[in-house]
């Protein structure tokens, strides 16, 4: 009668927080593709002042390849001084997608937010998106008719951008978590890790297993 409560498979803001420092810190010490930029945390700011407590993950600048080679990608990354060394005649061949791990207060699950856009900074289009996607993602984008994909506005940047509908994850979560017997810690720090090996595989995002296996 008086034993502890099931695990729903959702996450407190302060859980989402603890699993984000987790996060940033373990793909750091990860052998990690060379193609990937690392996580960083985003504080939102309040009246200018950046939040001690609020805030997002951010894995920005990936780029992928339409029929251009990865050394060209390498090519068009960076030059010394950190700015975009765009390579013209290649350009229209790559795609920039921006990922976001964004914490929702209504379901009390991440949410992946992303955007693609060409390397001259225009957006891509849904087609465009739906192309660069894997192919499972595809054939449920075409049966859900894009409910399994919303565009909706950023939370914290009031712009539109899509992302993965959350209203399954505390399921699968639950699912995926409940039988390593982990303690509510230890399911807070296994959390965003374990939701991004799953929701990277939907949007073409390779996550290394060591960020899983090893957290």
């Amino acid at each position: 009668m008086g034993g502890s409560p099931v695990w729903d498979g959702t996450l407190s803001p302060d859980s989402f927080n603890t699993s984000a420092a987790a996060l940033v810190k373990r793909w750091k010490e990860i052998e990690v593709d060379d193609s990937l930029p690392e996580w960083t945390w985003k504080p939102c700011s309040k009246l200018g002042v950046p939040s001690e407590v609020e805030g997002y993950l951010a894995l920005e600048r990936v780029y992928r390849s339409c029929g251009t080679s990865q050394e060209q990608i390498e090519e068009m990354k960076f030059d010394g001084a950190g700015d975009v060394a765009w390579v013209e005649s290649s350009s229209d061949n790559v795609h920039v997608y921006d990922f976001h791990a964004v914490y929702s207060f209504s379901y009390k699950v991440p949410v992946l937010y992303f955007r693609g856009y060409h390397t001259s900074g225009q957006l891509l289009t849904l087609d465009e998106v739906k192309e660069g996607l894997p192919s499972h993602s595809q054939k449920v984008l075409s049966e859900s008719k894009w409910t399994f994909i919303t565009q909706e506005e950023h939370p914290h940047l009031s712009k539109p951008w899509l992302a993965l509908h959350p209203c399954a994850t505390s399921g699968w979560m639950k699912l995926l978590l409940e039988e390593t017997e982990a303690t509510d810690k230890e399911h807070s720090v296994q959390y965003l890790p374990a939701w991004l090996s799953v929701v990277g595989q939907a949007v073409g995002l390779k996550i290394p297993l060591e960020l899983h296996s090893n957290s």
